[in-house]
């Protein structure tokens, strides 16, 4: 009877650690489980690798809603890789390819040193870059034309000043964010030549407290509208909008819903919609290594009210009649009238 016993417990406990085996993964994975007769073992997967933690990022946080999307629409398996700091970048690229993912999709200027590394040694793999170029014959490159968008948000707060004083808040003086800034100024000096600009920079991507002291300071000296150009420190920038009674603009989604009697635009940047395009080729099996622009013709950027809708109601400092001004603006610049410069470009 106690060998019974013995086996029969043996049994349950090998029943027991089969069954919790596989959910070690905590990391954001869609169509790994399902199993059964679907096919599920012959789907194509796909790795998305982030140079840090989604947290309150909008751009991030985009790109993943896009992967998830494809992943529903395409029957892929995907999964999310958040790096936690920058000396993980390499290693988490490193470990998408020794996992066998079928494309490995990543993002921004931080991790073109580590892609430089790691796709020449995996020449097989098909990798893609979405912010940045990477010149490699496995690696597709997306890109944005941002100072298209920055063009008309330029213009609007051109058009929209009384006191002909408006600011930038910088995340960085880098060359990515002087398509930003370019593309503002000559927005702003096209419609309003004597529109004074403020600029300050930031430091980083991830610091309101200091956003804030720098909208407040350029508020100080007489702006009456602030462009937040500095990912998570934009929130810094609509606090201080909201204490002084100023208005401001945020980029990447539309996040005039965070106070609308403040922050009255957004200058928006489909990363979402681009990492569902390229999930899309690869499914379809018409993945290139080539360079991907989009910008205002293709629906890659835009600005809340004129290029695309939003949920809340325009503000008054913008109006309706500054509306009708940019909407022939950008449709200027989609047919080529109006010539923005990128600054990427210049010497």
């Amino acid at each position: 009877m106690k060998k019974t016993w013995s086996i029969l417990l043996t049994l349950v406990l090998s029943v027991g650690l089969l069954a919790g085996c596989g959910n070690d993964d905590k990391s954001t994975d869609s169509g790994a489980a399902n199993g059964g007769s679907d096919g599920s073992q012959d789907k194509k997967r796909i790795a998305l690798v982030l140079p840090e933690k989604i947290g309150v990022n909008p751009f991030f946080a985009l790109m993943d809603e896009g992967l998830q999307k494809a992943a529903a629409d395409f029957n892929v398996e995907v999964k999310t890789i958040e790096s936690t700091d920058p000396a993980s970048i390499e290693q988490n690229l490193r470990t998408a390819v020794a996992e066998k993912y079928d494309l490995i999709i990543t993002s921004t200027f931080q991790m073109e040193d580590a892609l430089k590394k790691v796709a020449p040694e995996n020449p097989d793999v098909p990798f893609a870059i979405i912010d940045t170029v990477v010149d490699l014959p496995n690696v597709r490159s997306v890109v944005f034309r941002e100072h298209e968008a920055a063009y008309l948000l330029g213009a609007a707060a051109g058009l929209a000043t009384k006191t002909n004083k408006v600011g930038n808040v910088v995340a960085d003086d880098i060359p990515i964010m002087h398509k930003y800034m370019t593309g503002f100024a000559e927005g702003a000096k096209s419609v309003n030549p004597n529109v004074e600009i403020f600029v300050n920079y930031v430091g980083g991507f991830t610091d309101p407290a200091k956003a804030k002291e720098l909208a407040l300071l350029q508020n100080s000296k007489g702006a009456d509208f602030v462009a937040g150009l500095s990912a998570v420190g934009d929130l810094g920038v609509f606090e201080a909008a909201k204490e002084k009674g100023f208005y401001a603009s945020g980029q990447d989604t539309d996040n005039t819903g965070t106070d609308p009697e403040h922050v009255v635009l957004a200058q928006l940047k489909g990363t979402d919609a681009v990492v569902y395009e390229t999930v899309k080729d690869f499914a379809e099996d018409k993945y290139s290594f080539d360079i991907r622009d989009y910008g205002l013709k293709e629906g890659g950027v835009g600005l809340t009210y004129v290029t695309h809708e939003s949920k809340t109601p325009l503000n008054p400092f913008i109006g309706q009649d500054i509306v009708d001004q940019l909407k022939v603006i950008s449709d200027d610049i989609i047919a080529g009238k109006i010539k923005v410069t990128n600054a990427l470009e210049q010497n």
